[in-house]
């Protein structure tokens, strides 16, 4: 009885967001029949190129391809992939920039039943293989600019060029395996459903530790209401993602696009006024980012952002803490547009924010969506129900992860991930994200979460950027050190901060040490790389 209440809730998100009309319930059924048959995100592309072919389904800087147009380019990239010996079940990696490659390579992959495992561009040479190797994959999708990095980790296994450069072309390219299905007998083979549709490996964020492998294989359409009930995207208008794909809401924001049957706009680097430009150049209604990238996004200039953002209605906002001081700047510069989206690699979403409840809250980071849950628990794992109470975030839901590839993992309670965070509700319900588990500090006793320290600093006028560890203290235990960034030209000396702190945060928050440095360590999402920081230098 519960699920047949939480589909019928469902297919009425899903129906007052567009992607399912009660005029055409065989339309309908038939979609969600193509999302069990090849996954989410072939399942969307199947749909939407048999009902509106002509639709634009993603832009990059070479142009639009229709749904119709991906559909039959990712049939022929998987025909060529199976020729060469891929099959269901073999693990593709992909390092690769946002761009249609990399989407191609995803849809390939799924439509052949194989799992895609999208690699941080970030990493080093060691990391690229222990994942790789980890991962046990059969080849690797890479753009001509990642060449360098694999040779120097001298992998042994085939590599297909994606995205080009000139002067760069080295073996084989995925135009050349498009070509190559072109030039077969049959030019447009129908690619067999699989026995299991295929999946996506999302890699952990690996700030605490070696990248673990997340497999993603939803089933049901109707997963997609968890975003849609609390951030009104439409059908078949325009998202800019901002964040990389290779992230958890990257991926799941594409695939909530298709989905939609919306036109997915990408980049392969983030250039704060080109984004701008191409919001208003394409008509994007929707925006998602990560807390850095909307900073550089709101220090344009105020009269060529409002002019150039004007279309948008939803910006959603994930992947690290979003400060308060930066939500107040987001209302003030383009509108009560933000939605804060609380979750993890595992988990997908836990909670959103509304515009009004960050009105109310800045620091909030909301509720949870219909079919989601989230609760807290303490050290005994035992529920904490108590407002203002700080306990271990667990969060669960339809979208959740199916599983490590490793055997390791987070632990989970009542069918719900330890996200590694602690947090605490309001009396209203609201949740708030107190810092990482890992990070606490204890001082003298007293627990400290860097973050809340952070958010004090960063309201400094002349602090661009900040960070605050915990370091080994033979007295207090850990005694709070602080890497300050000033703003470019600011004149700051540390005692500055110090004295800042101290009249605004009770003593044991006081950092004891300040350190001005040119910059803070953070990965692809905007998160501080802390265990970068504390390297000897």
């Amino acid at each position: 009885m519960r699920r047949t209440v939480h589909g019928a809730r469902g297919m009425r998100v899903l129906a007052r967001a567009g992607m399912a009309s009660p005029a055409a319930p065989g339309q309908a059924l038939r979609g969600l029949a193509d999302v069990r048959a090849w996954g989410p995100l072939v399942g969307a592309l199947r749909h939407v190129s048999r009902t509106r072919p002509d639709a634009v389904g993603l832009i990059d800087e070479r142009g639009g391809m229709t749904y119709a147009e991906l559909d039959r380019a990712s049939d022929r990239l998987a025909i060529s992939l199976r020729d060469r010996g891929f099959e269901a079940e073999h693990t593709i990696a992909v390092l690769c920039r946002d761009h249609r490659w990399l989407v191609l390579s995803l849809l390939a992959c799924g439509k052949l039943g194989a799992h895609a495992v999208l690699v941080n561009t970030g990493f080093a040479a060691p990391e690229l293989t222990e994942v790789l190797a980890h991962e046990r994959a059969a080849a690797l999708v890479v753009d001509a600019e990642f060449q360098p990095l694999v040779a120097e980790a001298r992998l042994r296994l085939p590599c297909f060029q994606a995205w080009p450069a000139a002067g760069a072309r080295r073996g084989t390219t995925l135009e050349d395996l498009l070509e190559e299905a072109r030039r077969a007998p049959e030019p447009d083979p129908v690619v067999p459903q699989p026995r299991r549709p295929g999946g996506v490996v999302l890699l952990t964020s690996g700030t605490t530790g070696r990248p673990k492998g997340a497999r993603r294989e939803v089933r049901s359409a109707l997963s997609a209401a968890e975003f849609l009930d609390r951030i009104p995207l439409r059908s078949g208008e325009a998202t800019f993602i901002a964040s990389p794909l290779f992230h958890a809401i990257g991926y799941s924001q594409l695939t909530l696009a298709f989905g939609l049957g919306s036109t997915v706009v990408v980049r392969r680097r983030f250039d704060a006024e080109q984004v701008a430009r191409a919001v208003h150049e394409h008509g994007c209604t929707a925006l998602v980012l990560v807390p850095t990238v909307l900073q550089r996004l709101l220090d344009l200039d105020e009269d060529f952002l409002r002019a150039t953002t004007s279309t948008l209605r939803v910006v959603v906002v994930s992947g690290s803490v979003l400060a308060p001081e930066l939500v107040q700047d987001a209302a003030e510069l383009i509108g009560e547009v933000l939605y804060n989206l609380y979750g993890s690699t595992e988990a997908a979403v836990a909670a959103v924010a509304t515009p009004r409840e960050l009105r109310r809250a800045p620091g909030t980071v909301g509720r949870s969506p219909r079919g989601c849950a989230v609760r807290l628990y303490d050290a005994e794992n035992r529920r904490i129900t108590r407002p203002g109470a700080v306990g271990r975030i667990f969060a669960g839901g339809p979208l959740m992860f199916t599983g490590y590839t490793s055997s390791a993992g987070r632990p989970q309670i009542d069918g719900l991930v330890d996200t590694g965070d602690l947090g605490h509700l309001d009396d209203s319900g609201l949740l708030f994200v107190d810092g990482r588990a890992d990070d606490m500090i204890i001082s003298g006793g007293e627990n400290v979460f860097p973050a809340e320290v952070e958010h004090v600093i960063a309201t400094h006028h002349a602090v661009k950027d900040v960070a605050v560890l915990g370091i080994a203290d033979a007295e207090f235990g850990q005694r709070l050190h602080a890497y300050v960034v000033p703003i470019p030209g600011a004149e700051l000396h540390p005692q500055e901060i110090v004295e800042f702190v101290r009249a605004r945060m009770a003593r044991h928050k006081v950092p004891r040490e300040v350190e001005l440095v040119r910059s803070v360590p953070r990965n692809p999402t905007g998160k501080i790389l802390r265990r970068a920081l504390a390297e000897p230098r």
